[in-house]
């Protein structure tokens, strides 16, 4: 293994869904708590309540004419267009999602073929030496996709791998559940290639855990709490209380041990690109985090942690390609990265699992 052969991304991409949903949106659902009765409390207190914890105003969904796959391809072609990179020379297409292609008209969801066969076959590669294959790991999928592209180019078996995260939420949740405010449709891509420097660039290290033990159920798949809705439906529940306090527990001691092992500290880190569920949860991880450093800030939450959960919510796996995208090519207002940017991502699934990557900037 060649120790100065670097994992670095040289392009990426993303598809943001062009129908915006409000919070107001919500406004005459009917919610029910988990034993099928109606929430007692008005639709506007409980948006309102919704918007304080989570940070979320909108979200954006897939039209009906389009399935996860779809707007992957619009990702990964993005990544490919931008970067000037030839499909052909891919050697792997990875692509992380978790439900398949749901369709509009249900919500069963479809695996056959491979999601990243599907992919490739609209980019319209033809090399068979372009392996593509599916990777289901909960909302950390996407950073798991580029830890295990990062082994590939380390390894000397890949030049070029495409890692791809997409979901279309809103075809798995449950319009009576509350939670299903939280969720939404997106996808995001990246291209990551071998590159030969003597100073550590690109993936510098990683670190991946799963907690299954009296956490794998967290996340699962559930009937509607309306009692009266379709029964042969299955929808994304989450206990969301057991989740926050775990991951307050585990998440920032992930990331130390990703820091660690780079031998940085966290006043070494410019940017943390954390997967977005909850706004509140996320800035309670950065705290704990500071707090195992001795609790000191050494810059503004705004400006080290950017977020997007505001008007994208959770898009699962397409959180975070997403956001560095949006970055990266100057899409986003007040954010940046330069040569020498030190950038944490970190991510939680169902599972639940876990991971975190350093990266630094060429």
């Amino acid at each position: 293994m060649d120790t100065n052969m670097n994992a670095v991304i040289v392009g990426s991409g993303s598809y943001i869904p062009t129908l915006r949903v409000s919070n107001d949106d919500f406004l005459n659902h009917v919610f029910y708590d988990q034993d099928g009765k109606v929430l007692s409390k008005k639709n506007k207190d409980i948006i309102q309540q919704f918007a304080k914890i989570t940070g979320i105003q909108e979200r954006r969904y897939v039209s009906d004419d389009q399935v996860s796959s779809d707007i992957m391809s619009l990702a990964a072609a993005d990544a490919l267009k931008s970067s000037g990179i030839d499909g052909e020379s891919l050697d792997y297409i990875i692509v992380a999602h978790n439900f398949g292609d749901v369709k509009a008209t249900n919500s069963h969801s479809d695996f056959v073929p491979t999601l990243a066969c599907r992919v490739k076959h609209q980019l319209g590669i033809i090399n068979p030496l372009t392996v593509a294959y599916d990777l289901t790991w909960g909302c950390a999928g996407w950073l798991q996709g580029v830890i295990q592209a990062n082994f590939f180019i380390k390894s000397g078996n890949a030049k070029r791998v495409m890692v791809i995260g997409g979901e279309t939420l809103s075809r798995v949740c449950d319009p009576h559940d509350r939670d299903s405010m939280i969720f939404s449709d997106g996808a995001g891509a990246v291209i990551l290639e071998a590159q030969h420097s003597i100073h550590p660039v690109g993936i510098l290290s990683h670190v991946s855990k799963s907690y299954t033990d009296g956490l794998a159920y967290v996340l699962r798949m559930g009937a509607s709490y309306n009692p009266d809705f379709d029964s042969n439906a299955l929808f994304i529940k989450m206990n969301g209380r057991k989740l926050y306090e775990n991951v307050l527990k585990t998440v920032p001691s992930t990331i130390k041990d990703c820091l660690d092992k780079a031998a940085l500290t966290i006043s070494d880190v410019d940017k943390v690109l954390i997967h977005q569920a909850n706004e509140k949860m996320d800035e309670a991880i950065l705290r704990e985090l500071f707090n195992i450093y001795g609790g000191e800030e050494h810059k503004p939450l705004v400006d080290l942690m950017p977020m997007t959960i505001s008007w994208l919510g959770n898009s699962s796996v397409a959180t975070l390609p997403t956001l560095f995208d949006l970055i990266l090519k100057g899409k986003f207002e007040n954010q940046q990265f330069t040569p020498g940017t030190n950038i944490v991502f970190t991510a939680v699934g169902a599972g639940v699992n876990m991971n975190a990557v350093v990266y630094r900037i060429p």
